[in-house]
């Protein structure tokens, strides 16, 4: 295994950025959501979809507002999935060098798929990687507790998403937002094992201790030097 820790290490990085302002919109969505949404709503309601209605000019900036927090979430999240994936695939080439990014792309975007094969996927990173041996359990469990959490996400987004209607803009709230988090927290931890591994076994071995060396060799020569005078003494 020959793994480039500068590199790798970047891209870590990258996902620890990405998820973060991905966890942050989101948070300033559902702030939104609960504090001027279920009114903007109604404010909507009453317009009659009619832009020239009078008070139409009064939710021009609240609506502006949660467009822009929509867009912020879409791309923190595509930012988030890019960052990820690069860092995935850099991870299995220092795994395996010449490592092709086809199989990752396809473990994430293959519906049904998707729901599967990226957990496996990491987990054989993660012991393609030479972890400790006894770290196998804390790491399954950390494995299993994000691939949870992702699917859980997904189920309440999807939730709230269909069944947001005539008094929710979204339908998140504090719950779909504390899910988010703790997503992104265990997919920033199972990254973080990774690269620790890896990094760790790039760097080169600690040189050999001198004060051991010189504990073998003195003995050695002081054996050679009292020997020395006897052999002298034999040929005399």
């Amino acid at each position: 295994m020959r793994p480039s820790s500068s590199p790798h290490t970047k891209s870590a990085s990258a996902v620890y950025v990405t998820l973060t302002a991905q966890v942050a919109a989101t948070a300033a969505l559902v702030v939104f959501e609960q504090t001027r949404g279920r009114r903007l709503v109604r404010e909507i309601s009453a317009l009659g979809g009619d832009p020239h209605a009078p008070g139409a000019q009064a939710v021009v900036g609240a609506v502006s507002v949660f467009a822009i927090l929509i867009m912020l979430v879409t791309a923190t999240t595509v930012a988030a999935a890019a960052a990820y994936l690069t860092w995935l695939v850099q991870a299995r080439q220092n795994v395996s060098p010449g490592a092709q990014a086809a199989p990752v792309l396809a473990a994430w975007a293959v519906p049904g798929v998707n729901l599967v094969a990226p957990p496996v996927l990491v987990h054989r990173l993660w012991w393609g990687s030479r972890p400790p041996a006894d770290r196998h359990g804390r790491w399954v469990a950390l494995l299993a507790a994000w691939w949870l959490s992702w699917l859980a996400v997904l189920a309440l987004v999807l939730a709230r998403l269909t069944a947001a209607g005539d008094t929710d803009l979204t339908g998140l709230g504090p719950a779909e937002l504390a899910v988010v988090a703790l997503c992104a927290l265990l997919c920033a931890a199972t990254v973080r094992q990774i690269t620790r591994i890896q990094v760790a076994g790039a760097r080169p071995g600690p040189p050999a201790r001198t004060g051991a060396v010189m504990a073998r060799a003195v003995p050695l020569i002081l054996t050679e030097q009292g020997s020395a005078p006897q052999v002298h003494h034999a040929r005399q």
